[in-house]
């Protein structure tokens, strides 16, 4: 298959709407499309036409992927990625940042999980001020961990 069949169909499946991607699934897979967005069925066909054309994965990356999964996996099944924690890289657990916002004090303790704000533990500084305000803020910006205009060096 040449190069410029290969755009032309992804150019087309990029086209298609919800019900022609999910026709176009069922003929280059030969099942149903999974209930997923759009987005990720114009990704996973679009990688399909190109395997179809150039054969896929050879046989040692098959192989080193299905040694990763065992040693990682035992099994073989991968399971769903963790969740990074929510204070790799911040602040000092104790550490207490202070807002005034409409007149009243806010006060926010760094936690081990998370920060801790009014007996409520939240992932987030953005969550917090996002409850404070009733609007979406960066977290950093509302406590004023970081200034609204980028810093030059």
């Amino acid at each position: 298959m040449s190069t410029t069949n290969i755009l032309a169909q992804i150019t087309e499946i990029q086209g298609l709407d919800l019900a022609g991607l999910r026709e176009r699934w069922r003929s280059l897979y030969g099942s149903e499309a999974p209930a997923y967005s759009r987005t990720f069925l114009i990704r996973r066909l679009a990688y399909r036409v190109q395997e179809l054309a150039n054969g896929g994965l050879n046989d040692a990356t098959r192989g080193a992927l299905r040694a990763i999964a065992e040693r990682d996996c035992p099994g073989g099944q991968v399971g769903p990625l963790l969740r990074r924690d929510a204070n790799v890289d911040g602040p000092v657990g104790g550490t207490r940042y202070i807002r005034e916002w409409h007149g009243e004090r806010h006060e926010v303790t760094v936690v081990s999980d998370g920060f801790e704000y009014r007996g409520q533990t939240y992932r987030s500084l953005t969550a917090i001020a996002k409850r404070i305000t009733n609007a979406h803020w960066s977290g950093n910006l509302f406590f004023g961990l970081r200034s609204r205009r980028k810093e030059r060096s």
